[in-house]
């Protein structure tokens, strides 16, 4: 797979997904759900309602491309509930998720000077 880093957009589907579809089905989604091309140089993430499966889908200039990855243990952190449809990541926190981290709702932290 491709670096990350390399997306302009990162997405993360929220809703659990039927892991009997495909690309086709996948690309579905994404036009349909969150109408967005699925064209466009971006990584869209789903999981499965157990969360211990994950496919991530691209477009590489030649055709889509699915990764897939099956934890043994434990579970993907995912989020339960949001107001959108997506969740849009950084690569940091893709790799962060891959890693069994919970990347989901933490936020940059911002200091102020007190002197």
């Amino acid at each position: 797979m491709r670096a990350c880093s390399e997306f302009s957009s990162i997405y993360l589907y929220r809703d659990a997904i039927d892991f009997r579809k495909s690309i086709n089905g996948l690309v579905a989604l994404v036009e349909g759900e969150l109408s967005r091309s699925a064209f466009e140089p971006a990584l869209y993430l789903f999981c499965n309602k157990q969360r211990d499966k994950l496919k991530i889908l691209y477009w590489d200039n030649t055709g889509f491309a699915l990764w897939y990855k099956r934890l043994e243990r434990d579970r993907f952190k995912w989020p339960k509930a949001l107001a959108e449809q997506s969740l849009m990541l950084t690569a940091v926190e893709v790799h962060r998720l891959l890693a069994g981290y919970d990347v989901i709702g933490h936020r940059q932290l911002h200091y102020s000077s007190h002197y």
